[in-house]
């Protein structure tokens, strides 16, 4: 989980290449638990606004790691944007060998 975690900041917004799955999902995982921290800290300091400090540096992240996983089943970075779909997607097996999107 950790090397999924530093793989998605070390790319924290390339939005070519590939993802892998494990890679996709730890991540999102990490921003959900993060998203949580957030609410709870500030529902305890009584400012709603304070949950944005910790869930706005993740989101370009988040959206380049499901770019590059959307590259990593052979679709484009825009399938991300089709409600359903892009779960089947984020959910499929990875492309064998490399593709038009990378190794």
């Amino acid at each position: 989980m950790g090397n999924a975690i530093s793989s998605c900041f070390s790319k924290y917004a390339t939005f070519s290449g590939r993802a892998t799955r494990s890679e996709f999902w730890y991540f999102y995982l990490f921003y959900a638990i993060m998203y949580v921290v957030g609410m709870v800290v500030a529902a305890a300091v009584g400012t709603p606004a304070l949950m944005y400090l910790f869930i706005l540096p993740l989101w370009i992240p988040n959206l380049a790691a499901g770019i590059r996983r959307m590259h990593d089943v052979g679709r484009s970075g825009w399938f991300i944007l089709v409600p359903i779909y892009n779960i089947v997607l984020l959910c499929t097996a990875s492309t064998p060998g490399s593709n038009q999107y990378g190794d």
